[in-house]
């Protein structure tokens, strides 16, 4: 729990960097706009349409469509600025539809008395329209505070940092301790958050000067603290950072803190860490230079990337995508760990001696008796279109879960099948088969340092200290440094270290 509390002021700084900010430009959008739509009717229907359709998008895939078009325009595709503009976008409808709402229904007898007394448009909006309208409005921008602090611990897998750190890596390392500090470390802000607005809205309303100052101040340190902080860290001096991605299994979260601290060790320079990534976000941005450093694996390349279908040996499918990559992408790959981490397809021992299956060829027989449990991208992935094209496989349920989730569904036997990775130390520490690939749908899997163009050209000292990890990690070395986490519950960085040290002896 100490490591946990440790990393909570960096983790809630830039939290409240994300939310404030971000509310601070719904409400510029919202404010102005909703008090346009009572104004201009015809504005009114189409402004509230547009907000709505954009609140319907699910909240992480609003984050997640950021990603390649701010690559498109060439702007920074991953960390502050998609998370920036999807969760600003997302609070923009509670606080529009407020303003109009509010507004709408100030009694038009009010409006008609201003007008005869000789008020013009804009100070009947001052002095009688906001002031009626404000309880309204500042509900909306209260639902839209709650709304925005939850949805940026959603921040993490477009590489921005937040309590939504805590939520990713726990859950894939199964550390609940992590997830419980994120999950109330994130409550709590949600509370303290809408508190703040409500007793502003309780001063102005009830006239209690002293509530407004001491709320505004509290309010205003908050806004300098956080434009402070995050200008701090975008104009702080010294070398630029060497950012290191990091998917979201407990594999990855191992091998970035190990490529941390060899780089560190190797050659001084600063690093920091994208953790939990998915595949084509990091990959997008180690083509354009946001992340300088990642380990993926040939057969994601090979398939996600490349979209190739066919199965070659490792050393032919290495070649191949080593070509890709420099050609297409500039990108190199700077060393090969050593081991192979491929998905398969794993299910309970009892259960496979039960029904005789020993390969993936045995199971369509038996198919639409079976249900399975995929990672968040599994089902998705060229991969398992593979699998059921080359066996003719087809289940009777296909469940997306949370990687880390996975093994413990199958050892409980909550699915039948599994897609598991063949270096996760949980097969045999929760009793699962991996089934032979026999008629070889599933591409190798060699673990590849893959590096930025960027990097090469400005720290080719960096470069050549990767190289120097080439082959030095075996499958059943990863395979206990994984189980060491997943099991063991030992910090990825803790088992980063000791594996270092067991290359120096």
């Amino acid at each position: 729990m100490n490591e946990q509390l440790a990393l909570l002021p960096a983790y809630l700084t830039a939290h409240l960097q994300l939310t404030l900010l971000a509310l601070a430009a719904s409400a510029a959008v919202s404010l102005p706009l909703g008090i346009a739509a009572t104004r201009v009717r015809w504005l009114e229907q189409p402004a509230l349409a547009i907000a709505a359709v954009i609140q319907t998008i699910p909240s992480l895939a609003l984050l997640a469509v950021m990603v390649p078009i701010l690559a498109t325009l060439q702007l920074q595709s991953i960390g502050f600025l998609p998370a920036f503009i999807g969760l600003s976008l997302y609070g923009i409808l509670p606080i529009l539809r407020n303003t109009v709402t509010g507004i709408a229904g100030v009694d038009p007898a009010l409006k008609e008395a201003a007008r005869g007394v000789g008020m013009t448009p804009a100070q009947q909006l001052r002095q009688i329209e906001l002031p009626l309208a404000m309880p309204t409005i500042v509900a909306g921008l209260r639902t839209a505070t709650v709304w925005t602090v939850g949805m940026a611990t959603l921040s993490t897998p477009v590489g921005a940092t937040s309590l939504g750190n805590y939520i990713f890596t726990g859950l894939q390392t199964r550390n609940f301790a992590a997830v419980l500090v994120g999950c109330v470390a994130s409550a709590v802000l949600a509370l303290l958050l809408d508190a703040l607005v409500r007793s502003l809205e309780v001063g102005v309303r009830d006239r209690r000067p002293r509530l407004v100052k001491v709320a505004a101040a509290v309010t205003a340190a908050l806004y300098l603290y956080t434009v402070g902080s995050l200008a701090g860290s975008l104009v702080g001096g010294g070398d630029r950072p060497i950012s290191i991605g990091a998917k979201g299994f407990t594999e990855q979260y191992v091998l970035a803190e190990l490529l941390t601290q060899w780089i560190e060790q190797e050659t001084g320079q600063p690093t920091a860490q994208r953790q939990s990534l998915g595949s084509i976000v990091a990959f997008n941005a180690l083509a354009a230079g946001d992340v300088d450093v990642y380990v993926d694996y040939s057969g994601t390349v090979w398939a996600n990337v490349m979209g190739q279908t066919g199965i070659g040996s490792r050393a032919e499918v290495r070649s191949a995508v080593a070509q890709y990559l420099d050609e297409t992408h500039g990108i190199q790959i700077a060393a090969t760990l050593g081991f192979e981490n491929a998905y398969s397809v794993a299910m309970r021992n009892e259960d496979a001696d039960r029904l005789g299956i020993a390969r993936i060829s045995d199971l369509p027989p038996l198919g639409l008796t079976l249900s399975m449990g995929g990672d968040l991208e599994f089902f998705s992935r060229p991969e398992w279109t593979a699998i059921e094209e080359v066996y003719g496989l087809r289940l009777a349920e296909e469940r997306t879960m949370d990687a880390g989730l996975m093994y413990q569904a199958a050892a409980e036997g909550a699915v039948d099948l599994i897609s598991a990775y063949t270096t996760d130390g949980r097969i045999t520490a929760y009793g699962l088969r991996v089934l032979d690939d026999d008629r070889g749908a599933i591409p190798p899997y060699d673990a590849l340092v893959m590096v930025s163009d960027r990097l090469v050209e400005e720290r080719p000292d960096v470069v050549e200290a990767l190289g120097r990890l080439d082959g030095r990690i075996d499958v059943e070395a990863m395979r206990q440094m994984n189980l060491a986490v997943d099991e063991g519950g030992e910090n990825p960085a803790t088992v980063a270290t000791e594996f270092l040290r067991s290359l120096a002896r």
